[in-house]
């Protein structure tokens, strides 16, 4: 019996998945309702879950960081995105997801997605988990590689300033110029998680070429990079993650560089 979780701060919401779980039958019952995602946690936390229903816009954590929390459970539950548009759509995240529904969820799509997560709840095979924890460990690359112009191009992972969904492709703005790689931005997240903030779905910046936000006369807010002129887009899903960022970048940066009151006592020790 697969064990599910709704997550949702609306509650006509909540009754609506109730109801549409009850309609669809099967092998799964309703395990509980949250409406945040820091009681989701909690509930996880406390009780086996094998599904949470997760609403995309919930108050108080990210769903980025909400995913990534629920990842780090010693019983991790799969996840299906509730969207209210394909903007709120978010990555696909640190466990496996079953997939995103856009709201109103109609009873056919709800089905198929709980036929996904069944399977993902399914304990995985011993030789997987082996190649999982290999993968992990495997160093970051230093440089990219791509064709440019007859030949082969390579860029220093240091050098990359964002990189910009094109299609299939991704677009690598770096110091000399652009190059089309044919990798995805989630693989890039995923090796480089220290190195690469994410501010829009289509969109990865180097944390280390961020210098600010900048909010235009039409409401919206991009982002100001060093070495580069363009001002990229961000995401009012992705804002909130990337303000929190900024705040404690700039606070580890004054806190290092605010000087230190003298004491003749200490000084005296260490001499």
């Amino acid at each position: 019996m697969m064990r599910i979780l709704v997550v949702d701060d609306e509650f006509p919401s909540r009754q609506c998945l109730r109801r549409l779980l009850a309609s669809t039958g099967g092998d799964h019952e309703l395990a509980g309702e949250a409406t945040d995602a820091f009681e989701a946690i909690a509930r996880c936390r406390a009780q086996p879950i094998d599904l949470v229903l997760m609403d995309t816009e919930l108050p108080g954590m990210t769903v980025e960081e909400a995913t990534r929390q629920l990842a780090k459970l010693e019983r991790p539950p799969a996840i299906i995105f509730l969207a209210s548009d394909d903007e709120s759509n978010p990555a696909m995240a640190e466990r496996p997801v079953a997939g995103c529904l856009l709201k109103p969820v109609n009873e056919d799509q709800l089905r198929e997605a709980l036929n996904i997560a069944r399977r993902l709840a399914l304990p995985r095979p011993q030789h997987v988990e082996k190649e999982e924890e290999m993968a992990a460990e495997t160093p970051q690359r230093a440089e990219i590689s791509a064709r440019y112009r007859g030949g082969v191009r390579t860029v220093a992972i240091a050098d990359i300033i964002f990189l910009q969904a094109d299609q299939k492709y991704v677009n690598v703005r770096h110091l000399d110029g652009e190059l089309l790689v044919d990798e995805s931005l989630r693989s890039f997240e995923r090796e480089f998680p220290d190195l690469f903030l994410r501010i829009h779905r289509n969109a990865l910046v180097a944390r280390s070429r961020l210098k600010g936000l900048v909010k235009l006369t039409d409401g919206t807010t991009r982002v100001e990079l060093l070495d580069c002129d363009d001002r990229l887009a961000i995401s009012r899903r992705h804002l909130p993650e990337v303000r929190r960022w900024l705040r404690e970048r700039d606070a580890k940066t004054t806190h290092r560089l605010s000087p230190r009151r003298f004491d003749p006592r200490v000084d005296q020790q260490r001499r």
